[in-house]
C-alpha cells in the first residue's frame, strides 16, 4: 500500500481515537495534516500554511456571514422564549397520556424548529425543560427522547427537505450556483422515506424498553435553558421570523445572508419586550458563531492537505471507478469524509471543494449534486467522535453506553438506506 495511503489512514484513526478522549477538532486537525504530511513526503509548514490554511480560510471566506446570521437568529429565537413556545404548542396538542404520539410530538417539535432556522442547541434547551416532566410523569426511560429528538434534528429537515436554511443545504448553493430547494422531488420523497423509517424504529425502541421494564431516572448534570422564563410570545408572534425566513429564502429566492438578516430584523422588532437586554443577545449570538465556524474551517483545511497528497489521488480514482453511476461513488465519497473528518458540514466542505468538480466535468445535472451531495454527508457523520454527538449527550445528561444507540439509529443508518432510493430517483428522473 502506498505510504501516503498509510499515512491518511493513521491520521484518521488519530482523530477518531483522541476524539472519543476529549480533544477537541481544532487541535486535532492540524495534528493529523502533520502525520499525513510526514508519511506523505510533504514540507510540514508550508503545507500548513499553504493548503491547510488555503482550505480553512476559503471555507471562512464562502460562509462566515451564514453562521453569523444564524446565530443571531437562533439567539433571538431563544432568548425571546420564541422557540420554547412553539415547543409548547406543539407539545399541548398532542397531550401527556400516550407514549408513541407524544414522542411523535417531540419529532414535530425538533423538526419545525429546525427547519425553521433554528440552530440544534436552541431547540434541545427549549425541549428539554418541557419533555423531562413528561418523560418522568409517564415513568419512560429519559434515553428514549433521543430517538425522536435526533430524528427531527439531523436528517430530513437538514440535509432532504427542500427549501431548508440548513448550513448543510445551502453549502452547495455557493458552489453550484443553484437554490436551497434544489431537486425538490428527490428531497420531499427522501424526507418521507426517512421519517417513516425514524418513526418506526422509535416506536421499535419504546416497545423494547416497555418489555425490558425501563423505568424513568433522573440524569445527573443535565443541562435545561430557559427553565426560569415566564411570560412567552404568542405562538402566532412566534412562529412569524422563522416562516418569513423560509418564504423570504424560497419563495423570493432571496440570498440567504439576506434572508437571516430580515429573520433577525423581524425578531428584534417582534421580541423587542421579551428579550431583557438586545446587545446581550447580539454580542452572545456574534459569539456564538465562531466555534462551529472554526471547527469546519480546520475540518475543511485539513481535508484540502489530504487532497494534495498522492494517496488521496489513489482513493479518489478508486471511488471514482466504483460500479454503476458515478452519483453512487459521490454519495460513498462524501458519507466516507462526513464520517472519517466526525463533521457533516466539514466532510460536505472538503467534497465541494475537491470532489465535486470532477463530477460536475462528468455533466451530472447541478441540482442533483446539490441533493445528493447533501443527503451523503449527513450518516456517517454522526460517529462516537462526532462534536455534536458528545455534545448532545452531555446536555441531555447520557453517555455514549445509554443514549448513542438512538444517535446511531436515527442518524445513521436511517440516512444510509434513504439515500438509496435517492440515487434511484435522481438517475430515473433528472
Amino acid at each position: 500500500m502506498d505510504l501516503s495511503v498509510i499515512g491518511i489512514l493513521i491520521s484518521l484513526a488519530v482523530l477518531v481515537i483522541l476524539a472519543l478522549r476529549g480533544w477537541h477538532i481544532i487541535l486535532l486537525a492540524p495534528i493529523a495534516t502533520v502525520i499525513v504530511c510526514l508519511f506523505s513526503g510533504l514540507d510540514v509548514l508550508q503545507s500548513l500554511y499553504g493548503p491547510y490554511m488555503d482550505g480553512f480560510i476559503s471555507y471562512a471566506k464562502r460562509f462566515y456571514l451564514v453562521f453569523l446570521g444564524a446565530s443571531l437568529f437562533a439567539k433571538y429565537m431563544d432568548d425571546s422564549g420564541a422557540a420554547k413556545k412553539i415547543a409548547l404548542a406543539i407539545m399541548g396538542k398532542v397531550g401527556k397520556d400516550k407514549p408513541f404520539p407524544m414522542l411523535v410530538a417531540i419529532w414535530v417539535i425538533t423538526s419545525v424548529l429546525t427547519y425553521g432556522g433554528v440552530n440544534l442547541w436552541v431547540v434541545a434547551f427549549a425541549l428539554i425543560p418541557i419533555a423531562l416532566p413528561i418523560f418522568k410523569e409517564m415513568n419512560l426511560p429519559w434515553h428514549l427522547c433521543l430517538a425522536p429528538f435526533m430524528l427531527g434534528l439531523g436528517t430530513a429537515t437538514m440535509t432532504m427537505f427542500p427549501g431548508t436554511p440548513a448550513i448543510q443545504n445551502i453549502m452547495p448553493t455557493k458552489y453550484l450556483g443553484t437554490t436551497a430547494a434544489a431537486a425538490p422531488l428527490i428531497g420531499v420523497v427522501s424526507s418521507i422515506v426517512c421519517s417513516a423509517l425514524g418513526l418506526y424504529y422509535t416506536k421499535w425502541a419504546l416497545k423494547k424498553t416497555q418489555q425490558r421494564g425501563e423505568v424513568f431516572s433522573q440524569p445527573e448534570n443535565l443541562t435545561i435553558g430557559n427553565v426560569d422564563k415566564v411570560e412567552l410570545p404568542s405562538l402566532i408572534v412566534s412562529i412569524i421570523p422563522p416562516a418569513a425566513l423560509l418564504i423570504i429564502l424560497n419563495v423570493f429566492k432571496i440570498d440567504i445572508v439576506y434572508s437571516l438578516l430580515a429573520g433577525t430584523l423581524l425578531c428584534i422588532v417582534l421580541f423587542y419586550k421579551y428579550v431583557g437586554n438586545h446587545l446581550d443577545t447580539l454580542n452572545k449570538g456574534a459569539v456564538n458563531t465562531i466555534l462551529p465556524l472554526v471547527n469546519t474551517c480546520a475540518d475543511v483545511g485539513f481535508g484540502k492537505v489530504v487532497a494534495a497528497t498522492t494517496g488521496f489521488t489513489v482513493a479518489v480514482n478508486a471511488l471514482m471507478n466504483i460500479p454503476g453511476h458515478p452519483l453512487i461513488s459521490m454519495a460513498v465519497a462524501t458519507n466516507l469524509l462526513a464520517g472519517l473528518t466526525g463533521s457533516g458540514s466539514g466532510g460536505l466542505g472538503i467534497a465541494l471543494e475537491v470532489l465535486i468538480p470532477k463530477y460536475q466535468a462528468l455533466g451530472i445535472n447541478p441540482e442533483v449534486i446539490h441533493r445528493i451531495a447533501s443527503m451523503a454527508c449527513g450518516g456517517l457523520d454522526t460517529m462516537p467522535h462526532n462534536g455534536a454527538v458528545i455534545t448532545i449527550l452531555a446536555v441531555f445528561g447520557l453517555t455514549h453506553k445509554t443514549g448513542y444507540k438512538h444517535m446511531f439509529a436515527t442518524c445513521v443508518v436511517v440516512p444510509l438506506i434513504t439515500i438509496v432510493p435517492a440515487i434511484v430517483m435522481a438517475i430515473l428522473f433528472y
